[in-house]
């Protein structure tokens, strides 16, 4: 990476490391297990998300209030990074943060399908992409999942949702496809290949993940390589064919001959849920991106490694409070927690 390359992202990078420094430190999610729901509320209206609780207290109340502050406050955080980066930073984090559009088509689908309310459905929805609340709020209006599908007609998502036959599984799975098919395309014609080896790992961690769940559920290797996301840095077509093929035990013994075998390999993967081995690669994600932009810190690497943090900060403040509201025992909200 070059002098120039390294000036065009000294701006971006400035802000993102001011931004970074104010995310809640990694100690206080122990300190939050201790901490009954309106305390925690009373904290975070006192953090970064004091305007989101202040302006959002005036509508909704209890877990309302902090789930609707949550997703507000990601959503213009997101968008504050789009607005203040330029060329080629822009251009990369705006395909990136097509992730919560493709999000939000899910949850919108997923909603109608399950016969959800349109408050129900809003209170979901994270507008960090290029679909906007409002845009999204007119879409919720309406009724059927087929109109829904045509309201995205003249978005680069319709290729994923036209075939729709019934099973939104199958479309939720094109979306996944598409998005990354797309943000692989973006990331070669802008010829940055930090930005194409991150999103090559962060597609080898997703893979692992639905490789786990579909094993643990004793999917047929066809129904498997269907999921599978192609493109994937160490994770190649015939190794997802092979892995997809084997018995579970056969399946995580194959693992030891990956990098991210380190993350998991001291849970036994054959007992218990699969949270944990979620969680750590979901660690791993975010350890990854933190040591590769400290090796290149004038780069696109230090913007997606704060996008991440920030997402898990939010994920885990979720986290916390739903496990409290609904009385989970502290060692299961823990187990959940990225940190």
């Amino acid at each position: 990476m070059g002098a120039s390359d390294g000036a065009k992202y000294a701006y971006i990078v400035a802000r993102v490391r001011a931004m970074k420094g104010k995310l809640i430190p990694r100690d206080m999610y122990p300190k939050f297990l201790n901490m009954e729901i309106p305390e925690i509320t009373r904290f975070i209206g006192e953090s970064e998300y004091k305007n989101d609780v202040d302006e959002l207290g005036k509508k909704y109340r209890g877990t309302d209030l902090f789930e609707h502050a949550l997703n507000q406050n990601l959503a213009l955080t997101y968008r504050k990074l789009i607005d203040v980066s330029q060329n080629e930073a822009n251009f990369l984090i705006t395909e990136y943060l097509r992730s919560f559009d493709i999000w939000n088509i899910k949850t919108v689908l997923r909603g109608k399908f399950s016969g959800a309310s349109e408050e129900e459905i809003l209170e979901d929805v994270i507008s960090a992409g290029q679909l906007r609340y409002r845009d999204l709020t007119e879409i919720v209006k309406i009724g059927t999942i087929e109109g829904v599908i045509a309201a995205f007609a003249k978005t680069p998502y319709y290729p994923a949702l036209e075939g729709y036959k019934g099973v939104l599984a199958d479309v939720e799975n094109s979306l996944d496809k598409l998005y990354y098919s797309n943000l692989i395309k973006a990331a070669s014609a802008s010829g940055n290949k930090l930005f194409l080896k991150f999103l090559r790992t962060e597609i080898d961690l997703k893979n692992l993940k639905i490789l786990f769940r579909m094993k643990r559920a004793g999917m047929e290797r066809d129904e498997i390589i269907k999921m599978l996301i192609p493109g994937g840095m160490e994770l190649k077509e015939n190794d997802l064919g092979r892995l997809s093929a084997m018995s579970f035990s056969e399946f995580v013994r194959a693992l030891e001959e990956f990098s991210y075998w380190k993350a998991i390999s001291d849970i036994s993967a054959e007992l218990g849920s699969l949270i944990h081995i979620e969680t750590r690669l979901d660690k791993y994600g975010l350890v990854y991106a933190s040591s590769i932009s400290y090796y290149y810190p004038l780069s696109i690497l230090p913007v997606l490694d704060y996008i991440l943090s920030k997402k898990i900060e939010v994920d885990n403040l979720r986290i916390i409070v739903r496990g409290k509201e609904t009385n989970l025992p502290e060692d299961i909200i823990k187990a959940h927690l990225v940190m």
